[in-house]
C-alpha cells in the first residue's frame, strides 16, 4: 500500500457526477509507475458550487485538477490563465497549478491525437465527418482543422448549430475546411473513404441498439471510424463499421491519453508508452466487467 502522508499532493476531478469515473485508475495508477508521490480522488461539485470549488482547491494546495460534464465551459470565467487551444476550443479538462490559481487546458483533444496516433491513424491530409456539432463536436472540428485534416465535413441533427459552429472554427483556425450539414447529408458527399469520428452520445449504454446513422450505405464511406464512447466497450456504430470492412476504436484511449497528457502536466514529467499500456488494460478491465 501507497504511503500517503503530508507531503503527498492532491489532483481530483471535479464534476457532477463522478462516481463511476476511471480517472483514478489512471492517475493513481501512474503515480505507483513513476514513483511520485500523489494521490487523486473525485469531487463531486454540485450545481451552482463550481467557484467555491475552484478557490477552495488552490486555497487547499491542489497540485491541479481535471474537470468533466457538465463544467467544461463553466470553468474558464474561474481560471486566472488558460492555453491558447483551449481558449480557441472553448473548453477546459485540466487545471494546473499556478500563481494565484489555476491555469487551463484541453487535454480531450491533445488526448485523442495521442490515441489516433497509437492505433497509426492520421488527421493531416484526410477528409473526415465529424458526427455531431455540440461540444465535444466542436472541440474535435477545431482539432481536426488546426492539425492539418484537407477537409472537415460536420454533420449534425439540427443545420444551425453545425453553421455556428463551422464558423467558428474557420475563423479560429484561420481557414475554411470545416462545412456544415445536417445528417442525412452524407447522401451529398463524394463517394470515397473517410475519417469519420462520432461525438454523440447515441449509442451510449443502457441504449446499446441506437447509431447516429442506421443507413447501411453511410458505412461503405467509412475509412476508419471512431465512437468517443467506450461502454459498451463496442457500439452499434463500431460493429457496423467493422461489418463494412474498416476498422473501428473507441473512446478508452482518448480517456487514457487525456490522463496521461494532465499527469505530465502537473507532474513536469513523460509517461512511458510501457507504463500507459498498463494503465490502459487496467481500464480496459474496468470498463468490461462492469
Amino acid at each position: 500500500m501507497r504511503d500517503i502522508n503530508g507531503k503527498t499532493r492532491t489532483c481530483g476531478l471535479i464534476g457532477n457526477p463522478v462516481e463511476h469515473t476511471l480517472s483514478p485508475i489512471i492517475h493513481n495508477t501512474l503515480a505507483s509507475e513513476l514513483g511520485i508521490d500523489m494521490a487523486y480522488v473525485p469531487f463531486h461539485v454540485e450545481t451552482g458550487q463550481l467557484e467555491h470549488a475552484a478557490k477552495g482547491a488552490y486555497a487547499l494546495n491542489i497540485l491541479g485538477c481535471n474537470v468533466t460534464v457538465p463544467y467544461k465551459n463553466d470553468i474558464v470565467p474561474q481560471l486566472v490563465e488558460i492555453d491558447d487551444l483551449a481558449a480557441k476550443i472553448g473548453s477546459v479538462n485540466t487545471l494546473v497549478r499556478v500563481e494565484g490559481g489555476y491555469k487551463g487546458y484541453n487535454t480531450d483533444m491533445t488526448g485523442l491525437l495521442r490515441a489516433m496516433k497509437s492505433d497509426n491513424v492520421t488527421i493531416e491530409g484526410e477528409e473526415i465527418i465529424v458526427l455531431g456539432a455540440g461540444g465535444v463536436g466542436r472541440a474535435v472540428a477545431y482539432m481536426c482543422a488546426a492539425y492539418g485534416a484537407s477537409k472537415v465535413y460536420l454533420l449534425n441533427r439540427t443545420l444551425d448549430k453545425a453553421v455556428n459552429v463551422a464558423r467558428e472554427v474557420n475563423e479560429n483556425t484561420e481557414r475554411d475546411c470545416v462545412e456544415a450539414f445536417v445528417l442525412s447529408d452524407y447522401k451529398t458527399l463524394a463517394k470515397k473513404k473517410y475519417v469519420v469520428i462520432q461525438c454523440t452520445s447515441i449509442g451510449l449504454y443502457p441504449k446499446v441498439e441506437d447509431v447516429v446513422i442506421e443507413d447501411e450505405s453511410f458505412y461503405d464511406m467509412v475509412k476508419v471510424g471512431y465512437d468517443l464512447i467506450y461502454t459498451p466497450w463496442e457500439t452499434k456504430f463500431m460493429s457496423m463499421v467493422k461489418a463494412h470492412g474498416a476498422q473501428a476504436y473507441n473512446g478508452l484511449k482518448m480517456l487514457l491519453y487525456q490522463g496521461v497528457d494532465a499527469f505530465e502536466l502537473w507532474n513536469d514529467c513523460k509517461v512511458s508508452d510501457e507504463s500507459a499500456y498498463k494503465v490502459y488494460e487496467l481500464m480496459k478491465e474496468a470498463v468490461t466487467s462492469r
